[in-house]
């Protein structure tokens, strides 16, 4: 990344713009940054500017599914490399929302995929996620098909085509930690999609300097799924996160499996 130009999406989320920390850590000459929300966007280049004032950077506002948007970004940008965090993510709303999941992590990765390969981007980098394993949700099958078309697309000679996937992230915007942080915060309870769940987690730091790796040994159409230690059982995340707040699980704070069709208390 040293003296080079990257372009990463969705950098308003907590894995985009530890993204851009990162590349800025590592000597990047440019960064572009294309997100859709308006605020997220100051933001997120204020931070940037402020801790990394040597770098240049190229904010663009705008739905990276859209062609126009996604052409200018890379035409103003010209970047080496293109890490794509832009997507939904949360499991129980894409469930009631199979257009827009679809619309947002399939067809606006195509757009940008076909966009890359038109502005000869040296190495584009999908960032999906373990749920894209044999698919048992909307988020997971909708990742998993934006991998497909990545793969397809990996015959080019121009650019080089890598995924990468990692499961549930410590404190980003996505994760359940701050969810239960919150409804402890609340007096509870927390809620849990189903109790026998369990999740592989890693900081938002690691899984940022692990795609970038990825990123700089990874062969063409490589698929890499990040090593997130073992699985910890949603409820006994719940239960220690309950304690550390200095309460009791089932005492002080229930643990409520929900669902969008039922709901039960046990």
């Amino acid at each position: 990344l040293g003296g080079r130009s990257v372009l990463v999406t969705g950098d308003g989320g907590s894995i985009g713009l530890e993204l851009c920390r990162q590349c800025a850590k590592h000597g990047a000459r440019q960064i572009a940054l294309l997100e859709i929300d308006e605020l997220a966007l100051i933001t997120a280049e204020a931070e940037l500017r402020r801790d990394f004032p040597q770098i240049q950077y190229v904010p663009v506002l705008g739905d990276c599914g859209d062609p126009a948007v996604a052409r200018y970004a890379l035409e103003q940008s010209r970047p080496d490399a293109v890490f794509h965090a832009a997507a939904y993510k949360h499991v129980p709303v894409l469930e009631t929302q199979l257009r827009e999941a679809i619309r947002n992590n399939v067809l606006a990765t195509e757009t940008m995929i076909e966009q890359s390969l038109q502005a000869s981007v040296g190495t584009f980098v999908l960032i999906s996620t373990d749920k894209a394993v044999d698919p048992a949700n909307v988020l997971g099958a909708s990742k998993r098909l934006a991998e497909m078309i990545c793969q397809a697309t990996a015959d080019s000679l121009s650019t080089r085509f890598i995924t990468v996937r990692f499961g549930n992230v410590l404190d980003s915007a996505g994760s359940v930690v701050p969810l239960f942080r919150e409804q402890i915060r609340n007096g509870g309870p927390i809620t849990v999609t189903d109790e026998e769940v369990t999740r592989y987690f890693m900081t938002i730091q690691e899984a940022c300097q692990l795609i970038l790796q990825a990123s700089a040994i990874g062969s063409q159409q490589a698929v890499y799924t990040l090593d997130m230690g073992e699985p910890v059982p949603i409820r006994l995340l719940a239960e220690q996160m309950i304690r550390l707040a200095g309460k009791q699980p089932g005492r002080d704070i229930a643990i409520v499996e929900f669902s969008l069709k039922r709901r039960v208390t046990r």
